[in-house]
This record gives structure tokens, sequence and C-alpha cells, in this order.
């Protein structure tokens, strides 16, 4: 079953409330009236047991009937019954069976005098009392007045008949006032609703209006609009990844095929055929490394889990770094400089791949002569490494750009001797993310800086102390 829209729920809220309240107010003024019908009946009853009383101590026994008949017989609804103590009677409304109101009476427990009964499908509210007289010394009498409703319950019927009509159409103008004010006040979920609905792959830049609408959406308007920038930007880094993919693919596959339609085109020497192979075996281990970087990027990307957490002394993996690259170093006269320490709890062959990825950049954009630092600086919350280098300085503009895919600083692509495909610094920031870090990069006195952080999730930082490696 399809549930019911909000405008609806709103209507019936405000119709069933309204209803509720009115029907709540009509039943304590019936309440009260019915209430107020009694006090009156059984103060005129009070009023009539008064005036048999009077009678009763002065009238003779002999004129004590036709008195009371002129008392009680002028009150329309009002019936009464009077008999001695000893059985016989002195008054009855003529025409009434006394029946019932004597067997409710006498039901009645002792002190109380207040009663109330049904007789032909109407009801009385009736008093008791007792009475001496004047006609017989010692004597006493028996007295029952009793007075019919009917009049009170013709009233409270044409009041309650009136108050479920007034009920019912207050229930469909609240309804109709709650229609239009929910109407109203969703409106601006429409025109949400609306502008969601123009956002399409070519037409990102659409946001909700935040000015535009009450207070109590203005929340969900901006973490709309948050969503749909991050859309935005993502679905743009998706496009320039595209267009840097095909363009990184493009130049090694024409390349192959270039050389393959080459040598295809007439029958060459065998040892021109190994010098074209040895050529596309370069262009294809290329590639392989750049599908190989993808495929790790989009599995850090996307499974943000650590495959094996242990606590890594980090100095330990720069100093295993530090052996791989010394070769490199010395070919460039590049000294390698490790200082501090810190542990860290994080998947020790991706720390290794980001650490790698930063030295070899560093390695290969330091001038010979120049050296490389490592600084590991350990504290309570976080474990920083620090890899500095001498070099040219990057440009301020570029810093943003650096740790998205297949950037590079040279416009122009060309690096024919370069073995980078342009994924080791996002790659790095993915592993960082992986581990809850971050990385940073900046430019200062002509030094480099790439910055990493790591939190320091349950390891206990060691305390600093120098460790200069140099090659």
């Amino acid at each position: 079953m399809r549930p019911f829209s909000l405008t609806t729920r709103l209507t019936t809220f405000f119709a069933l409330s309204s209803a509720t309240v009115l029907l709540g107010l009509g039943a304590l003024i019936a309440s009260s009236m019915d209430q107020h019908f009694a006090y009156e009946d059984f103060a005129v009853l009070q009023e009539k047991a008064s005036l048999v009383r009077k009678i009763a101590r002065e009238a003779e026994a002999a004129s004590m009937p036709v008195r009371l008949g002129a008392a009680l017989q002028n009150h329309p609804g009002l019936v009464a019954w009077i008999q001695t103590g000893r059985g016989a009677s002195v008054y009855a409304t003529d025409g009434f069976e006394f029946r019932h109101a004597l067997s409710a009476a006498q039901a009645l427990p002792a002190g109380k005098e207040a009663f109330t009964w049904k007789q032909d499908g109407a009801e009385y509210r009736g008093l008791r009392t007792t009475t001496a007289t004047a006609g017989e010394p010692g004597g006493e009498l028996r007295v029952i007045v009793g007075l019919a409703t009917g009049i009170h319950a013709h009233f409270m019927r044409g009041f309650l008949h009136s108050l479920v009509l007034y009920v019912a159409l207050s229930a469909l103008v609240s309804g109709v006032f709650g229609w239009w004010a929910a109407r109203s006040g969703l409106a601006p979920l429409r025109t949400m609703a609306a502008r969601a609905r123009s956002v399409t792959a070519q037409k990102l830049d659409a946001r909700m209006p935040v000015d535009a609408v009450p207070l109590e959406m203005s929340d969900l308007a901006s973490t709309l609009n948050a969503m749909l920038a991050r859309l935005q930007d993502d679905f743009r880094r998706l496009s320039e990844f595209s267009s840097d993919l095909a363009h990184e693919l493009r130049t090694p596959l024409t390349n192959l095929l270039t050389q393959t339609h080459v040598v295809l085109s007439q029958p060459r020497e065998a040892a021109k055929y190994r010098e074209i192979l040895a050529s596309n075996e370069e262009e294809l281990q290329r590639l392989s490394r750049m599908v190989s970087d993808m495929l790790y990027l989009a599995k850090m990307e996307h499974g943000i889990t650590l495959p094996d957490a242990e606590l890594i002394a980090v100095q330990d993996e720069v100093g295993a770094l530090f052996e791989f690259y010394e070769a490199l170093a010395e070919d460039k006269a590049v000294a390698m400089r490790l200082t501090g320490r810190g542990r860290i709890v994080g998947d020790r062959l991706m720390l290794r791949r980001a650490l790698s990825n930063l030295l070899s950049n560093a390695l290969r954009h330091t001038p010979r002569g120049g050296a490389i630092d490592v600084v590991v600086a350990g504290e309570a919350k976080a474990v920083t490494i620090a890899i500095e280098n001498d070099g040219k300085a990057i440009p301020a503009e570029l810093i943003p750009s650096l740790f998205d895919r297949f950037f590079r600083g040279d416009k122009s692509r060309a690096r024919p001797d370069s073995e980078s495909s342009g994924l080791g610094l996002s790659i790095t920031r993915a592993i960082m993310v992986a581990h809850g870090g971050d990385i940073t990069a900046g430019s200062v006195s002509g030094r480099t800086r790439f910055t990493l952080v790591f939190p320091a999730k349950d390891a206990p930082s060691a305390s600093l102390a120098p460790d200069a490696r140099g090659q």
C-alpha cells in the first residue's frame, strides 16, 4: 500500500486535532450543564420538601390533603407521595405510579435522601424525607417528591446535535486550512525537488535556494548543495581522469602501432626485429606499470581497509629504503639523512610504497650534490614524517593539483626519459586516507617538503632520538 503524502497526513492531523479539542470542550460543557440542571432540580425538591414539612406542622389532618394539593400540583413535572407512619395515604399525584420511585427510595443507604429513577422512558430526580405532623401527636409523615427531567433532556439532545454539526463543520474547515498551510509550507520542498530533477551530467551547477526556504529546511538545502558540489567536483575529476587516461594510453599505443607497421612493411634483418621488439617491450612495460598503478589506486580508493595492520617502526622502513636507493643517490651525489623515531599502526607494504614514491620523486628532482632529509616526529596524538629535498620550488598555484591523477608540472607532457606514470602522489594520498591520515606539500627557502601525518592509534610514540644517515 502506497503511504499517504505529507500534505494528506498534516491535513488529517489538523482536522482530527480540531475535532478532538472541540469534542472535549463540548463534553466538558455538557457535563457542567447536566450538573447545573441536577443542582437546580434538587434545589426545587428541597424547597418542596420544606413546604411539605411546614404544612405538616401547621395543618390539621383533615385539611392537610387539600393544602398539599394546592401547594404541589402547580409545578410542571413535579410528583409527590406522602404517607403516614401507619401506612395511610395522605397525598399522591393523580395518575402517577409510584412503585418504581418507592423501590428506588427503599434501596437508598441510610442517611441519603437524593436519588433518581426511570419510569416509562423518562428519568426523574427524587428526594425522600420524613417530618412530624400536627394532626397526629408523636406521628410522622414519609415524603417522596420527584421532578421529571424531560425538559432538560430535550435541551441536552438539541445541544449535542448542534455540537456534532459544529464539530463536523469545524473539522472540515480546519482540514481545508490545514491543507492550505501544509501545501504552502511544503512549497519549498517542491521547488527543491524540481531543482533536483533538473540536475544532469551536463548541468551539475544547479543549487538549492537556501535563502528562499524556511529555517527548518535551510539545513537540508545546504546539505544538498554540499552534496551537489561534491558530485560536481567528482564528476569533473572523473572527466579529467578519463581524458588524461586516454592521453596517457594513446602515446605508448601509438608508438607500438607505428613501430609494428613500419617493421612489417618490408622484410628486415633479425637484429632490426630484436631492436623493435626491445622498444616495444619498454612501451609495454610502461603500460603494465600504468595499469598496475591504476588498479592499485582504484583498490585503495574503494577498499579503504588495511589488509594487515601492525605496529611499525618508521625509522626502520626509511632505513631499508635508503639502502635500496643508495646506488642511485651515490650516482647523483645526493645525501640522504634520517632524523627522529616514531611508531605507527598500519600496513607495512603500503607505508613502504608511500615512502618509496616520495623518495623516488625527491631523488628525481634533487640537483646533483643536494640532500634529502627525512624527519620523523612521534607525538601523543600523531606521528609525522617530513621528506625534504633541495631543488626548484613548486609553484604555489600547482600545489592544490599535485595529488591529482596523471598530474605533472610540465604541461607539454614531454618525458622521454621518465618512468613515472603520474600516479605516484595520488597513490600516496590514497594510502594516507586508508590509514586515516593526511599528506601536505609545500616549498620553503629553496626546499620542497612533503609531510605525512599518521594518527597514533594505540601506538605509544617513542622518544625522539637523532639517527643520521648519509650516503
